[in-house]
């Protein structure tokens, strides 16, 4: 009886989300907070409601790291701000024909979107230039979706990605307002927002995610939910934190497995209709629980990351086979 009782209790949050209704923070903290015994339970409420929007299918999606180690913000996270000691690789914008054979490779590896990555504040009008030449060709020659995380857009920079084909911009809030301060000094969390607001106004679709694992409280991860869903977030990757050796994070915990599919759950219940990705760091923190991630997210990174590895394509195409899911092509 008790069994039934909570799952009931997690079915009636799903049944509220397809019905449009926005979990209260109570209902998101209970998520959050809920013992490790429900969690099956509560991962099959959150499948309610994926497979409602998303059916069994699986986005995937690469990233090819454009620009490397060469950024002048201090992101406390990331391998490649001005503060890390971490032994990355430092190299300009790619040429063209690099960023043309990413493309390929991400084909190849099945993926339907093709991220170009550039650290950095924000581009300069000769990178710009050299993103448009690229996504015009690729768009001409291949059949897949174009994603751009390249900083801080103006209007017009906005303007001439969405006029060259690329179809979704990714600016992750990364960590709540409140937390921010902590995390990053160099741009504000309002600027993040604001070039989401910029992005949308030019057509393109807005792709924003956070990254847990970096002092946020429940009460702030409950927050950024809400936050994503008053932006209308097509896409919203969900990334843990790898705690890179030489970044102020460095000794910054893992997220426990069961907890990161809590978190992925109360995404999925307060977001239900937007992509969730399981994103940068769910090698590490999900380990042998990856698989139970895509009860609740339809979408993948696969390959390497900016500057971390992924796990081996095959691998990710066996588990997606051996869920009974299907890999969604060229789909946004």
């Amino acid at each position: 009886m008790e069994t039934m009782a909570t799952a009931m209790k997690w079915e009636s949050l799903a049944n509220k989300a397809l019905d449009g209704e926005r979990l209260t923070l109570e209902e998101g903290l209970a998520v959050l907070e809920s013992n490790h015994d429900e969690v099956l339970l509560l991962m099959q409420a959150a499948f309610k409601v994926r497979k409602h929007f998303y059916g069994k299918k699986v986005k995937l999606n690469m990233i090819i790291n454009a620009k490397s180690g060469l950024c002048p913000e201090d992101c406390g996270y990331c391998s490649q701000s001005i503060v890390s000691t971490a032994p990355v690789e430092k190299y300009t914008l790619l040429d063209k024909d690099t960023l043309l054979a990413g493309a390929r490779e991400a084909m190849a590896r099945k993926a339907g979107t093709y991220c170009i990555v550039a650290a950095g504040k924000g581009p300069t009008n000769r990178e710009l230039d050299q993103v448009v030449d690229a996504v015009r060709e690729i768009r001409e020659t291949m059949p897949l979706k174009i994603c751009a995380c390249l900083g801080i857009l103006k209007d017009e920079q906005a303007e001439r990605l969405a006029d060259a084909g690329v179809h979704r911009y990714n600016h992750n809030l990364n960590t709540s307002k409140a937390n921010y301060p902590t995390i990053t000094t160099t741009h504000t969390y309002d600027q993040r927002v604001e070039t989401l607001e910029r992005v949308k106004t030019h057509g393109m679709s807005p792709c924003s995610g956070v990254i847990i694992g970096m002092g946020e409280t429940n009460r702030e991860i409950v927050e950024m939910a809400y936050e994503l869903r008053e932006l209308h977030a097509d896409s919203i990757p969900i990334n843990f934190l790898n705690a890179i050796p030489g970044t102020p994070l460095e000794n910054a915990g893992r997220t426990q497995p069961l907890q990161a599919l809590k978190v992925l759950a109360l995404f999925r219940f307060i977001c239900p209709s937007q992509e969730i990705r399981v994103a940068g760091g769910r090698e590490i923190n999900l380990r042998t629980l990856q698989p139970l991630s895509l009860y609740a997210a339809n979408s993948l990174f696969v390959g390497d990351y900016l500057t971390t590895s992924g796990q081996d394509i095959s691998v990710d195409h066996q588990m997606i086979e051996d869920l009974g899911f299907e890999i969604e092509l060229n789909a946004l």
